[in-house]
């Protein structure tokens, strides 16, 4: 896209509409690199992209000098499991943190 001058606003957009979930790691405090949240891209609202938590990373306590923890579920049912379901993959409720 050289040359061409977009308003930041359609490149938010863009980014919004192609991009389902984020996997974020990082380096913790004992060196080790680990997945601390995976978080699903909503949308737009106004000029800002909506971003919700789905997994975030619970440390559970230290052994040997490493970080223990999991990815724990934030209780939200992401938007891309109607995607998945039109797909005919069902996920189970409780794999975020609920059931029904």
């Amino acid at each position: 896209m050289a040359g061409v001058d977009l308003p930041v606003r359609a490149i938010r957009e863009q980014i919004a509409s192609a991009v389902d979930l984020i996997v974020h790691q990082a380096r913790l405090k004992d060196g080790t690199r680990r997945i601390t949240n995976i978080t699903e891209v909503q949308g737009m609202e106004g000029d800002v992209i909506v971003m919700q938590d789905v997994f975030v990373f619970e440390q559970t306590g230290v052994l040997e000098g490493k970080i223990q923890g999991r990815l724990k579920a934030t209780g939200i049912r992401p938007k891309f499991v109607e995607k998945f379901e039109v797909m005919g993959i069902n996920l189970s409720p409780s794999l975020f943190g609920f059931s029904y």
